[in-house]
């Protein structure tokens, strides 16, 4: 019997799950778009690119493409500074150029270099900014927009006053309802969901979406004070007819391609687009249940290929998005059918039913985003990193709280830094060990010895007194640098001076005879 290709084996976890994902990336495109000074359609455009064309290109089976929160500021700042948002385009294509050039030069290895520690502490962070910053959309405040990661705010709060604030002065009991309501029956279908039978299928999101307008067109017709109004609605641009929908598309003006501010800000878009790509990729790849690894070059030249299209047709720049690959994880997806379906879904809905996408109350979906956020930023996932150890800990740690307090990228910058600090602080510790009966020594390097070991090495051997039998045993590692090769060399040399007898045992032969030169009757090679 032949076997089914993966990506029909699994359709029907895959199906549910790209409409999950459509729905939780249409108000997140609209809100970054808006956030970047772009037209709408411009983060709904990069959001069916990023599915589609990246959801074609890449290798992973799980992650999900975008318009991204961490490249707003630099988008705004290219987009006021040039002198249309076609010659800001231009720079999105080459953008996506250099990418699919980084891939060339297997930039993606960098990504494997990043602590787990500050992976694990980036999707929790994650977790609670969603928690955070959708509460207020929960209860009717609408301040800030859909997606953003930053703790400083458009409307002049930040990520902890927001809460407060819009607690004190926008609570409003339609939304605080249909949010209340949804949640609890997104925590309640976790557990009820049949193990068997075609109702598995039925994604909780999708359900909490339905009730949401549901229940908002019931209170215009019983209880018109709890309706809820156009500004806490997804707000999709409608178009009038097909003509009119292909005319929200743009296209690039190469006839700026020799501005030098086009090509640093299709350089920067670049760099950051792929370090947060790679960065997203890698941290997916934790939560896949599967535990399956994305080839970090093929997803470069993915992300190039999907920005490239992007800026083609009139796009904002994407990446890979912790957010949306999340509820793409939440929502059961096995393969990358769900990324591309999505993008499908997302283009079909806009052309098709964008009237009925405006119907869709941002508290149904803040709800969605509050269970992802609450998943992500699980006790467990902090309780864990407590039991492996301060080392562990305290990156872990320093990448929430810098996250929080500051933006995706600074906050990461700032785990990686510490993260790094705890890795050359853990080679530092003791790399040789001495034990002795008498006058018999017995020196052993505990792991590999590398440059920042010499001084314990030199150390060790300098206060072995005269007269003495040494045995250096290097059986337990696996590189020495030259460097700690001299150390022994000089010590080896110097014995007969000291009456010292050594033997040194390693895996190293001849390289070990030929470093050291010392007397042969009186260093022995075992």
């Amino acid at each position: 019997m032949t076997k089914k290709p993966e990506f029909l084996a699994h359709l029907w976890q895959d199906i549910p799950a790209s409409i999950v994902v459509a729905l939780v990336a249409l108000p997140l495109c609209l809100g970054i778009a808006l956030a970047s000074g772009a037209p709408l359609f411009s983060g709904i455009i990069a959001g069916i690119a990023g599915g589609i064309v990246v959801g074609f290109l890449s290798k992973s089976q799980l992650s999900v493409s975008g318009p991204a929160a961490g490249l707003t500021v630099i988008v705004l700042a290219a987009i006021e500074s040039m002198p249309s948002y076609e010659a800001f385009l231009v720079a999105v294509c080459l953008g996506g150029v250099m990418q699919m050039l980084f891939s060339l030069t297997r930039s993606g290895v960098l990504a494997e270099f990043v602590p787990s520690s500050v992976i694990t502490g980036m999707l929790a962070a994650i977790g609670l900014i969603l928690i955070l910053k959708q509460i207020p959309h929960a209860v009717g405040y609408d301040g800030n927009f859909e997606g953003s990661l930053s703790f400083n705010q458009e409307d002049g709060l930040n990520t902890l006053t927001a809460l407060p604030y819009s607690i004190a002065n926008s609570l409003t009991a339609g939304p605080l309802i249909i949010a209340s309501i949804s949640l609890v029956f997104l925590f309640w279908w976790d557990k009820a969901r049949p193990k068997e039978g075609p109702i598995r299928f039925v994604p909780g999101p999708l359900v909490v979406v339905i009730f949401g307008v549901v229940m908002n067109e019931l209170f215009k017709l019983v209880s018109p004070d709890l309706a809820i109004g156009a500004t806490h609605l997804v707000q999709v641009p409608v178009s009038d007819g097909l003509a009119d929908f292909a005319g929200q598309f743009a296209t690039p003006d190469f006839s700026v391609i020799g501005m030098p501010l086009v090509w640093t800000t299709g350089l920067t878009l670049a760099i950051v687009a792929s370090l947060e790509s790679l960065l997203s990729v890698k941290a997916i790849d934790e939560i896949d249940p599967r535990r399956r690894t994305t080839d970090k070059n093929r997803e470069l030249f993915a992300q190039g290929g999907g920005n490239l299209v992007s800026g083609l047709i009139g796009g904002l720049p994407l990446t890979s998005v912790i957010i949306r690959s999340s509820a793409n994880v939440e929502a059961g997806a096995v393969t990358k059918t769900s990324t591309i379906l999505h993008g499908f879904w997302l283009l079909l809905s806009v052309l098709l039913i964008p009237v009925v996408l405006n119907l869709i109350p941002l508290a149904a979906l803040a709800a969605i985003l509050l269970h992802i956020g609450y998943k992500l930023t699980r006790y467990e996932l902090y309780r864990d990193r407590w039991k492996q150890g301060y080392h562990q800990f305290v990156p872990f740690v320093v990448t929430v709280g810098a996250i929080l307090l500051t933006d995706l990228l600074i906050g990461i910058v700032i785990g990686l830094i510490v993260g790094f600090i705890f890795v050359v602080a853990r080679n530092f510790r003791p790399a040789i060990s001495v034990a002795h009966d008498g006058e018999d020594y017995l020196v052993s390097a505990r792991r590999n010895l590398y440059f920042i070991h010499k001084y314990e090495l030199q150390k060790k051997l300098s206060d072995i007194p005269e007269g003495s039998t040494v045995v250096i045993n290097l059986n337990r590692a696996e590189f020495v640098d030259p460097d700690n090769f001299g150390i022994i060399n000089a010590f080896a040399r110097n014995a007969e001076f000291r009456d010292i007898d050594v033997s040194i045992r390693g895996q190293f032969g001849t390289k070990i005879d030929s470093l050291i030169e010392a007397p042969r009757k009186k260093v022995v090679y075992q």
